[in-house]
């Protein structure tokens, strides 16, 4: 599988490692209320889609820089890939 990084354009999927979710990038405020709740649910509680799916994946054997990558989790097609610096600042986060 080829993922085209954003900066350097295609890379072997192996030069990757797999994170999960592309949602970790949420993390829950540890100060608010229920705040144990939500670590739980964020630690624990993951969804196992059949279809479009955004990952994380962190580019160790190149810049190591952090991807967001969308790909059809059926066909592998990936769809996407936007540095996870780029999602977050879009969501108001800071990384």
């Amino acid at each position: 599988m080829i993922i085209t990084h954003p900066l350097l354009g295609p890379c072997d999927a192996q030069e990757f490692t797999y994170l999960g979710d592309a949602r970790l990038i949420d993390r829950p405020d540890g100060m608010t209320d229920g705040a144990e709740d939500a670590f739980y649910d964020y630690a624990y509680l993951r969804d196992n889609p059949a279809g479009q799916h955004r990952e994380l994946w962190f580019h160790e054997a190149g810049d190591r820089s952090w991807l967001v990558v969308t790909r059809d989790t059926l066909t592998h097609e990936i769809l996407s890939v936007e540095l996870a610096r780029d999602v977050a600042r879009k969501q108001g986060r800071s990384i």
